[in-house]
């Protein structure tokens, strides 16, 4: 049996193994196109009778290497990258669910995630229903329909870090005989490998800490291969019953445990082409080969960052996970024990205009409409991202007015805890 590799030695060395003479460091495919020498070649590749490659929109060596080293990571059976994190939530759904479909969502997830789900997602003939997260299994089971084909959740939300309780969520979506997907965008396979505990399908925005230098949009699913498709046989047709555009082939019977990855790449990645740039899945493989380095760094930093926090008089209240009296943290010591994420959530006394007081007296920490990269960056989701919320609505999505997202760096704590300091001394709550 070969050797199962820990993931600090995946992040360097899964997925690219050069022969004699190749490159050492994965090359940039940049091509659309590649030749074969007859036409029924070519034939075999569109009819999915074998592997290889044709056209970059549906598959290119760069990205399938990339692929390659995310889903060892997670533990997975394969991968496909997408042009971002939104296209890879919006494929991960759209593969098993079509017109008439409903699925059901923590409503405890990315505002970009949320109105994807609840209206763009709603105007393809796909329901969805949201439900506390933190609910019990019978009421998030009074969710489910005799239509309902999958459920969602984040493993850290973003932007108010609650811990997802995989297990929980596991068991309710098997029941139901509908997989599990679990956005691990925050944690990373390095705090948490959700698989391990439940979880069918998983994605990323790749863009946040696997890329971790704020270079590259992009995203991926990760398939464990785990989940029986036929066995709910019924409820899945476009895995289980023959595709036309193929003629007549059918996923599980032809890919087996790779039926799903396999059918979204020939069936969405043809036909809407969200596919990641050669050139940004380059980039992000440099990222992925020190996600064991900075992600615990990350952590550590936004650690010392929330016990000062905790600590201020002028801070109203304080939101991470590594905080012992944090409502989640029993939760992330389980599923996350080295560690969550770098990002921070916490309110000022005085509410939201001594929260933009804040922000902008920092001199460290830039305000952007990013997380998870290198640099200490900060947001004010009620002023930027969601501006256009009243907020009594701001609260019903779980966003608090004065709620500041702090995203922690891997500079020198010293110098973040400073800037910090500083900024807190300019405002008056």
């Amino acid at each position: 049996m070969a050797k199962q590799f820990k993931p600090e030695t995946l992040c360097v060395q899964a997925g690219w193994s050069p022969k004699k003479g190749e490159p050492r460091v994965v090359p940039i495919y940049q091509s659309t196109t590649f030749k074969y020498e007859t036409s029924e070649q070519m034939a075999r590749l569109f009819d999915l009778e074998e592997s290889g490659y044709f056209y970059t929109r549906l598959q290119n060596p760069t990205n399938d290497v990339v692929a390659a080293k995310i889903a060892a990571l997670e533990g997975g059976v394969a991968a496909m990258l997408t042009s971002s994190g939104q296209a890879a939530n919006m494929y991960a759904v759209f593969n098993i669910c079509q017109a008439g479909d409903h699925f059901v969502s923590s409503s405890c997830i990315y505002g970009g995630t949320y109105n994807l789900f609840g209206v763009t997602m709603k105007k393809l003939g796909i329901d969805v229903t949201f439900i506390d997260p933190d609910a019990t299994e019978e009421e998030i089971s009074a969710a489910f329909r005799p239509n309902t084909k999958a459920l969602f959740g984040e493993t850290v939300s973003n932007p108010t870090l609650e811990v997802l309780d995989i297990e929980k969520f596991a068991r309710i979506a098997h029941s139901h005989g509908v997989p599990l997907i679990v956005d691990n965008t925050f944690p990373t396979p390095i705090n948490c490998r959700p698989f391990e505990w439940g979880a069918d399908i998983v994605v990323h925005s790749t863009t946040k800490y696997m890329d971790g230098h704020a270079t590259s949009v992009g995203g991926a699913i990760v398939d464990s291969g785990r989940f029986d498709w036929d066995a709910h046989a019924d409820k899945f047709p476009g895995l289980c019953t023959p595709d036309e555009s193929y003629h007549g082939l059918t996923y599980t019977k032809a890919f087996g445990p790779m039926a799903y990855i396999t059918k979204a790449t020939a069936q969405l990645m043809r036909d809407l082409g969200s596919i990641q740039s050669p050139q940004n899945a380059f980039l992000l493989n440099l990222g992925l080969e020190t996600l064991h380095l900075r992600v615990p760094r990350h952590c550590q930093n936004a650690q010392a960052v929330a016990e000062f926090l905790d600590g201020c008089q002028k801070v109203a209240w304080v939101n991470y996970s590594g905080l012992p009296g944090n409502k989640y943290h029993e939760l992330a010591m389980k599923y996350m024990p080295g560690g969550s994420c770098g990002v921070v959530t916490f309110g000022l006394k005085g509410g939201r205009e001594v929260a933009i007081k804040f922000m902008d007296s920092l001199k460290l920490g830039a305000i952007v409409t990013h997380v998870a990269d290198v640099r200490t960056c900060v947001l004010h989701p009620a002023s930027h991202t969601h501006r256009q919320l009243t907020d009594e609505q701001l609260l019903a999505a779980g966003v608090r007015p004065d709620l500041i997202r702090f995203s922690v760096g891997v500079e020198n704590i010293d110098d973040i805890l400073d800037d910090i300091k500083q900024a807190l001394d300019q405002v008056k709550p």
